[in-house]
């Protein structure tokens, strides 16, 4: 899981990235939650989604946000952070020109930010959205959705409202050419404590549901 620093549009960024296991392996950019309450790279949510996609063989990459860490720059209400996140895309993409294919994940702040790349980011067909902040931040720029993929909520989380969750997924759900999966996770509180274990099984779930079986170790 070697350090890397990489060029942001405001300066160094800072991540972990682990270079897939067969030629052509496909990627993944991870992203964490809101920098501003003590969200980093190294959030534990963030690092069982990283491990996920590595499982997989996946080319997978998670960084910190400007004002993180060793990322230089400072906290630009999400403005920033995606140009940072689309940064971090064009890094992973440059050590893997061949990919087979492109994900994107992330953990509430890093949830909305990513459903923002995947709208500009056309190569990206699959993502994973764990606890979207639906009710704190618009996410009507989801229109259309264009990739499927997994929303992941905890029932019990005060910060994140499962309804608003819910609502976010319904909607997208509507819309033709996509399958959207809303799974809830029972009693989980936004940093899913004590659930941990559930919710990595249902991201595991989701990617074998849509990529098939891990592949044997090379």
């Amino acid at each position: 899981m070697p350090e890397v620093i990489f060029n942001g549009p405001e300066g160094r960024l800072e991540g972990r990235y682990n270079p897939g296991t067969r030629e052509n392996a496909p990627i993944a950019l991870i992203l964490h939650p809101h920098p501003q309450y003590g969200g980093t790279m190294n959030n534990k949510v963030v690092y069982y989604l990283y491990h996920s996609f590595v499982h997989r063989g996946f080319s997978v990459l998670r960084f910190n946000f400007r004002g993180v860490g060793r990322s230089q720059g400072v906290f630009d209400n999400g403005i920033g952070e995606l140009s940072d996140a689309a940064a971090a895309l064009d890094w992973l993409q440059t050590y893997n020109r061949d990919a087979s294919s492109c994900w994107v994940a992330g953990f509430s702040f890093g949830a909305w930010i990513s459903m923002q790349l995947l709208m500009r980011r056309p190569e990206i067909e699959g993502f994973i959205s764990v606890s979207p902040p639906a009710n704190m931040f618009d996410f009507s720029f989801l229109a259309p959705c264009p990739s499927s993929g997994l929303i992941l909520q905890g029932t019990a989380d005060t910060v994140v409202t499962e309804p608003s969750v819910q609502k976010l997924a319904d909607k997208l759900r509507s819309q033709k050419s996509i399958e959207i999966d809303y799974r809830k996770v029972d009693g989980a509180s936004h940093f899913y404590e004590n659930h941990m274990d559930v919710m990595v099984q249902q991201i595991n779930d989701y990617l074998t549901k849509r990529l098939g079986p891990v592949p044997a170790k090379a």
